[in-house]
């Protein structure tokens, strides 16, 4: 599993920051966390094929945020893509779709559009190994938040399984699986006599553009999220403007990630007048980091994190 940072800037692109687009690759599917302008041709960059992504999760329906998707639909139609594209977003979600659709271009597989109440936390995908929940996120549209959960995994205590006279090989998947084998002996051996406690799964929580939203570090330390991508578009030298057009700072991601207890905090969605006047907006994330005790890097675009799946 990795996560893969298409793009990490703002409402502006620059030369070193694309429009918003984060990559999770998960064994064989890839989620997709908003869709700025020319996340298509940032995905050259990088091993992530489009035509291999299953989900579309959209915080917001701000340009910035979903411009990529007409040209992203475009191109794995011309690649003759067959397989169903699954997109997630706030309320009036199809609509902006279904003017997108629209463009003059023909795809080769079905869009399935799933509009999200902004109400509520909700878990919005349940797949066999994970989920995805979302958050009401506080912006100057209905935003949401996205949380990855990985399921827990059963464990399997190998030798009390040999023990017992399982033969190795499928018979230990199945019993991991939930299901009694035959020992060497002909015994029926079930799954509670050699299953150990499940193993927790990877979490990882992503904000889409807000404010700093009261309750949302306590929901992803409920998921026992160990990673957070949050915004913060700007310095804490800019917190007027940042509550003014509805943007967190440096010090609030910082905030949230040490009320969810992340083992690591991503900051994301950085504002274009850091392009070439950064240096004030890195020393307070350094500052802060020391002073918070918190793990906490600046994402940049075509930065891969890995994550160990145990």
């Amino acid at each position: 599993m990795k996560i893969v940072f298409l793009g990490t800037g703002s409402s502006i692109p620059t030369k070193k920051r694309n429009q918003p687009s984060i990559a999770l690759k998960y064994r064989g599917d890839v989620l997709l966390f908003d869709c700025g302008e020319g996340t298509q041709r940032q995905m050259i960059y990088t091993d992530i094929s489009p035509m291999k992504v299953k989900y579309i999760f959209i915080s917001h329906l701000h340009g910035d945020h979903i411009l990529g998707i007409s040209g992203l639909l475009q191109s794995m139609g011309l690649n003759k893509r067959t397989t169903p594209i699954y997109i997630y977003g706030p309320p009036e979600t199809e609509e902006i779709m279904k003017c997108i659709m629209k463009l003059g271009f023909h795809t080769t597989f079905d869009v399935y559009i799933q509009e999200v109440p902004t109400d509520k936390p909700q878990c919005v995908l349940d797949e066999e190994s994970y989920q995805v929940y979302s958050y009401p996120m506080k912006h100057s549209v209905p935003t949401l938040g996205y949380i990855f959960k990985e399921k827990k995994k059963p464990q399997l205590d190998i030798k009390r399984a040999i023990d017992l006279g399982v033969k190795i090989g499928p018979d230990l998947r199945r019993l991991k699986e939930g299901y009694p084998v035959i020992s060497r002996s002909g015994k029926k051996i079930y799954p509670e006599e050699v299953l150990l406690p499940p193993k927790r799964g990877i979490s990882v929580a992503y904000s889409g553009d807000t404010l700093p939203v009261k309750g949302f570090g306590e929901f992803i330390r409920s998921l026992d999220c160990k990673i957070l991508i949050h915004e913060a578009t700007f310095d804490s030298t800019k917190r007027e403007h940042a509550i003014e057009t509805m943007h967190s700072t440096v010090e609030d991601a910082i905030n949230i990630g040490c009320v969810a207890k992340v083992e690591k905090l991503i900051l994301t969605h950085i504002s274009a007048r850091y392009e070439e006047e950064g240096e004030d907006y890195l020393k307070e994330v350094e500052t802060l980091r020391k002073e918070k005790d918190i793990d906490v890097i600046v994402a940049e675009d075509f930065m891969e994190y890995p994550v160990k799946i145990v």
